[in-house]
């Protein structure tokens, strides 16, 4: 496996499996002087870590970081950091039911078809116990943000659960951190419970969709035509383990929209900068950020290890049945949230520091 590394400038590279000692992410491209703590970086692995309520998987795992390398006395050297997160909490046992048969809707089949390696301990690099060196990653990108970029802020919340939505009149930022869900729709989370609640007591599992924006980011991150913001920031939320659509701004819907709808007019506004009627864009056009909100959307899919029987095959061929027991979350996609965060920290000040190594200051001024 040889591609563990994304990013041009600031490039995270994770390893670790789901049942092995430990997991991280080391990460070179770091300016240096940015100032670092642990606990910094804690902050955020918190709200992704398992077992904080019923509606997550029960595995109980301090997420606890290790910053191994690349700073001294608080701010980061310049140098590779090194991240490592240690499992504590492994139950391979409960796998061992599974140790020859793939389960349904789950990456062991394709490993397995293209390694000759089955990892049935939970997925091994397929897992989402993965993404918790992202987030760690995530952690340090926002802080190196604030130095180049102080006013950005990036908040992700879930828009949709199976087939139930938020109620967009009804979008509260504050509420955001009020629920186990991360909805911005207070009476959407309580009807939410109800229903994540009776698919966690049947066995099984349900997708949802989550919603990442950035706001404060400046006009002109990100170049045409390889280089675009948006082909960076669709390929860093794919590649989120259970991630199966990705969308940025209107997306999918755009093709709905007549010429005239979907144009953001442009407008001088009372700062003298470029204001825009709308958003369909998402914050970038031509690949470019235009300083408005960044707006990305990515599906995640049910959990694939359900306690519900499914037909599927061995590794020597044989047809057989499957129930995969043992501790998963019914909707995967609630700790997604803090992991399309940090995804969007990571690009965002991957491109910013590209900007800012060919450009330096927007070339263009507008109104001069």
């Amino acid at each position: 496996m040889s591609i563990n590394t994304f990013g041009h400038l600031f490039r995270v590279t994770t390893w670790g499996e789901s049942h092995g000692p430990a997991l991280g992410a080391t990460i070179d491209g770091c300016p240096p002087g940015v100032p670092i703590t642990p606990e910094m970086i804690q902050h955020w692995l918190d709200k992704r870590k398992p077992g904080q309520n019923k509606y997550t998987t029960q595995r109980r795992e301090a997420d606890e970081v290790r910053i191994l390398s690349g700073t001294f006395e608080g701010v980061t050297t310049g140098t590779p950091i090194q991240l490592m997160i240690e499992n504590t909490d492994q139950r391979s046992k409960d796998y061992g039911d599974i140790m020859e048969k793939f389960r349904p809707g789950h990456a062991d089949i394709t490993y397995y078809q293209k390694y000759g390696v089955r990892d049935y301990r939970g997925g091994g690099r397929s897992s989402a116990r993965e993404t918790a060196a992202r987030v760690a990653a995530g952690g340090l990108a926002r802080e190196a943000i604030k130095a180049v970029a102080p006013n950005v802020e990036i908040t992700g919340y879930m828009v949709q659960m199976g087939p139930h939505q938020i109620d967009r009149s009804a979008f509260d930022w504050d509420e955001i951190e009020n629920n186990p869900f991360w909805v911005p729709d207070s009476k959407a989370a309580g009807d939410w419970a109800a229903y994540l609640d009776g698919l966690r007591k049947s066995g099984s599992s349900v997708g949802a969709i989550i919603e990442v924006t950035a706001k404060g980011v400046p006009a002109g991150i990100g170049a045409p035509v390889y280089g675009k913001l948006d082909t960076d920031l669709a390929a860093a939320m794919m590649s989120i383990n259970a991630v199966k659509g990705v969308e940025i701004g209107e997306g999918m819907s755009a093709a709905m929209l007549t010429g005239e709808l979907n144009a953001d007019e442009i407008f001088m506004g009372n700062d003298g900068q470029p204001a825009y009627s709308s958003n369909h864009a998402g914050g970038i056009l031509g690949g470019i950020s235009t300083g408005q909100d960044i707006v990305v959307r990515f599906a995640v899919k049910p959990t694939s290890s359900i306690l519900t029987t499914r037909k599927t095959i061995t590794k020597s061929g044989e047809e057989t049945e499957i129930i995969t027991k043992g501790r998963h979350d019914p909707c995967v996609g609630i700790r997604a949230v803090p992991v399309g965060e940090a995804m969007m920290a990571c690009v965002l000040l991957d491109h910013m520091l590209l900007h800012r190594g060919q450009i330096g200051e927007n070339r263009g001024i507008i109104g001069s």
